[in-house]
């Protein structure tokens, strides 16, 4: 009879243990999947941005977006850096080997024009701002008190700087990540952001170049 009620608790212990394993397994690979490149949603044709061309059967397709930085989600802001909203077209079954090191831009054409490199979207993660978050207000300054400087007890002292709160800084990070164009062998239609160093005023810019030069080919999209 013992051996008996061991076995049946043996048994008790093996079906609890297979259950906690299958509810545990699925959450532990979410992570993985959530924090994979997914670009943005191709537009319906190269047609619906600012300029495309050729390279072969594929199609190249841009817009430049100036210092915003538009996700699916929400529209973010940098002032150091400028985003591209590039896509890839090709007929059924295409595909395209992808690097945002096959793009830069050259803004105001001229001798003297800079030909910049594109960046990595992880160094964009510094200059976003979220137009939509606006700081605390501090709270008010205090007359009151002893302040051996003769100025009435007030408090000059300039309060601390107010920062976003992680979580929401995190957030913004995230879906800038999810919007970068995805890169390596990719199937097309595809399509994401890519970004460029640029702290001038957008008023002043009187021309815009994205310059391609990758495995599909090399080509130049006039953008402004």
């Amino acid at each position: 009879m013992q051996v008996s009620f061991f076995l049946r608790s043996l048994a008790a212990i093996l079906v609890v243990s297979s259950a906690v394993f299958c509810e545990t397994t699925p959450q532990q690979e979410a992570p993985a999947k959530e924090s994979q490149i997914k670009g943005m949603p191709p537009r319906p044709t190269p047609g619906d941005y600012q300029a495309h061309a050729k390279l072969g059967d594929v199609t190249l397709a841009a817009e430049f977006t100036e210092h915003a930085i538009s996700t699916p989600e929400a529209t973010f802001s940098s002032e150091d850096y400028v985003a591209v909203e590039v896509g890839f077209f090709g007929p059924p079954d295409a595909h395209a080997k992808i690097a945002h090191e096959n793009f830069s831009l050259r803004i105001n054409t001229g001798k003297k024009a800079p030909i910049t490199a594109s960046v990595q979207y992880g160094i964009v993660y510094r200059s976003l701002k979220d137009p939509e978050w606006q700081p605390p207000e501090p709270p008010a300054k205090s007359k009151t008190g002893i302040n051996s400087g003769g100025d009435g007890g007030q408090d000059n002292t300039p309060p601390p700087p107010v920062h976003m709160p992680f979580e929401l800084e995190r957030a913004m990070q995230q879906r800038v990540q999810k919007a970068a164009l995805p890169e390596g062998e990719r199937a097309l239609p595809i399509a994401g952001l890519i970004f460029f160093p640029f702290r001038g005023k957008t008023k002043n810019i009187r021309s815009v170049e994205l310059i391609y030069d990758g495995p599909a080919g090399k080509v130049n999209l006039r953008l402004h």
